[in-house]
């Protein structure tokens, strides 16, 4: 049975993208904290069904809840990063995504005292407009990615790029092993099928085909959901109303569909199933 890569990203409900219309950065400190308990959630039920993960942990909650951290650790997870202050990259200039990068970077592993060698972009925002961010990847130490979605989407994506893991040439020529987020062919169409909104909006038989598609072809997936997705308690916010579905859809059905998606395949962390995938030897060029 393949094991496939299971894996959190670990921030704050009004730390996301879709929600930043109602809450200014400046603020996030006044909001009610919510993670903390939301990932303990996670981290149980991980226990309960006997599963490790990679829980891509964002440096401003690193940076609040270093104890958050060290549980993740000593219950056997993975760390990776997950930036500082969930930024899309592509809105950045490149000496701040690198100095937020090495920030983060750093606070993770001074908590840890393991290096930390994975990251994903907040949004999955390395597009192709934001390819730079790879050699900054490579210059800091990371070694592998799971930041570029396969697909076309209105905040991210590089289509036509590899839909399995594969080893990345950054433009400056250092490489990265990429674990792209999980897509399902359909005919000429692709279909996001990692997690997170996704997984609150299709219907889990949809979820589970997709998922077991890919297993099929002899390939993992990589899955993901963030704490906020399990909490149907955190605050409505004001927003516009694409932005509220994607956010709130199906919240009440997550937690019950995660248990069910645990029990149905096998998981572990990225580093895990890299270790156990055949890589081809020659890079792509992204």
């Amino acid at each position: 049975m393949t094991k496939n890569a299971l894996t959190v990203d670990v921030e704050d409900y009004f730390q996301v993208a879709a929600l930043a219309e109602a809450v200014d950065r400046k603020d996030w400190h006044s909001m009610e904290y919510r993670v903390e308990a939301n990932t303990d959630r996670l981290l149980e039920l991980f226990s309960q069904k006997a599963v490790k993960a990679t829980f891509f942990t964002l440096g401003w909650v690193a940076e609040r809840s270093p104890e958050l951290v060290r549980r993740i650790q000593k219950a056997g997870h993975e760390i990776a990063s997950h930036g500082y202050s969930h930024q899309l990259v592509y809105n950045q200039a490149p000496d701040v995504f690198r100095d937020e990068t090495r920030k983060s970077k750093q606070i993770l592993e001074d908590i840890t005292g393991e290096p930390i060698t994975g990251y994903r972009a907040a949004s999955y925002s390395i597009t192709a407009q934001s390819r730079w961010a790879l050699d900054i990847l490579c210059e800091e130490g990371f070694t592998w990615d799971s930041s570029i979605f396969p697909v076309h989407h209105d905040r991210y994506g590089m289509p036509g790029t590899p839909h399995e893991p594969y080893r990345l040439e950054a433009p400056g020529g250092g490489t990265l092993i990429e674990f792209p987020l999980s897509t399902c062919p359909l005919g000429s169409y692709r279909l996001p099928i990692a997690g997170g909104g996704y997984f609150r909006l299709y219907p889990y038989w949809l979820s589970r085909w997709g998922l077991g598609k890919i297993n099929r072809a002899g390939q993992p997936f990589i899955f993901y959901l963030h704490p906020w997705e399990i909490d149907t308690g955190q605050p409505r916010l004001d927003v516009k109303a694409l932005s509220r579905f994607r956010h709130y859809n199906n919240l009440n059905k997550c937690m019950g569909r995660l248990e069910r998606l645990l029990g149905d395949f096998r998981f572990g962390s990225v580093s895990d199933v890299l270790s156990e995938t055949k890589i081809p030897a020659g890079a792509v060029v992204v």
